[in-house]
This record gives C-alpha cells, structure tokens and sequence, in this order.
C-alpha cells in the first residue's frame, strides 16, 4: 500500500538546487550584461534594445528571485520555515507554482510545437518536471502543516 499523506522532503530539496541554478545562470548573465539563460536560446541585440529594462539589472532582478524561490524552497522543509505563517507560506508557494507553471507551459509549447523563441524539446520536458517538483514540495508542505484532526 502506498501512502500518499506523508510528507516528502526531496521535492523541496531539488525545487532548491533547481532555483539555485536558476539563480546562479541569471547571475552570471548579469555580470556580462546579457539578456537570456545559459543553455536557452540566444537573445537578438534587436530584442535586448526594446527591452523595457536594463539587461544586467532585470538579470539581477531574475537572480533576486531565484535566490528567493531557493530559500522559499528550503523553509517548506525545515522545522523553522515550516513554523512560519501557513497562510502567507501557501499564498507564495501558489505563487511560484503559478509562475514556474506558466514557464514550463511556455517551453513546453515552443519546444513541442515550435511556436515561440527557440526553446528545445528538452527545455520543455524540464519545465515539466520543475513544475511537477514544485507541485510535490507544495502538496508536502501543505501535508506536513496539516492540523491534526482536519
């Protein structure tokens, strides 16, 4: 019999490293004042031009919250983070499920269909899976902070 009420830790853990990438690609984009993610498709010098922002501060933005979604991550699994307000916790983990959803959906679309800015197959596959990890370490949490009795 497999139980599906308990609670998981390596969803969260691997939500984590995955932001921290996310983090680390932005970061490094950033510092060479490139618009773009290292592996993803290139980003045209027409494209980077009409950009609304300033390519090495809306990377450091994206590195901003990568770095957030790590640490919002990280407390879904240890006993201070899981101390913290349910309510505002479940509100910014929809949030990011939200957001790495929409992403995922987006390379999904390109990488399958083609119909976007060049992302691959494999992009789309691994938004897939980034999204179903943040849909885990989510569901885990909301196990975990579960009053007993309800």
């Amino acid at each position: 019999m497999v139980l599906f009420d308990r609670p998981r830790r390596w969803p969260g853990c691997a939500v984590a490293v995955l932001f921290l990438g996310y983090a680390a690609g932005k970061a490094a984009f950033a510092a060479q004042s490139r618009l773009g993610f290292p592996g993803g498709p290139p980003v045209s010098a027409a494209e980077k031009e009409h950009y609304f922002l300033d390519a090495a501060t809306a990377q450091w933005m994206a590195t901003a919250t990568g770095l957030l979604g790590a640490c919002m991550a990280l407390a879904t699994v240890t006993s201070l983070g899981r101390r913290l307000p349910r309510k505002a916790m479940l509100a910014g983990l929809a949030v990011m499920l939200a957001a790495v959803g929409a992403g995922a959906v987006i390379m999904a679309v390109d990488g399958f269909v083609g119909m976007g800015v060049g992302w691959r197959w494999y992009h789309g596959i691994l938004g897939i899976v980034a999204a179903g990890l943040v849909a885990a370490m989510t569901r885990s949490f909301v196990v975990v902070t579960r009053r007993a009795g309800v």
